[in-house]
């Protein structure tokens, strides 16, 4: 599987996941953007990139695996 198909893959499964959580729980999904909002700028930015970080390896471990 090359990059791009990997590339896709992942996307696709982020919008299936995210796409879950607006039409299972919407109410759920804007308190969680209020809670969000309290939270500093920095520590929001420190959070996504060890969600981004976590992302990469969980698609790299996945590709190893030979997804």
């Amino acid at each position: 599987m090359s990059f791009v198909e990997t590339a896709l893959l992942a996307l696709g499964l982020v919008l299936i996941v995210e796409g879950l959580a607006y039409a299972l729980a919407p109410s759920l999904v804007e308190r969680l953007l209020e809670m969000m909002r309290m939270v500093p700028e920095e520590q929001r930015r420190s959070m996504g990139l060890m969600a981004l970080a976590f992302g990469v390896l969980l698609v790299w471990g996945a590709k190893l695996l030979g997804a």
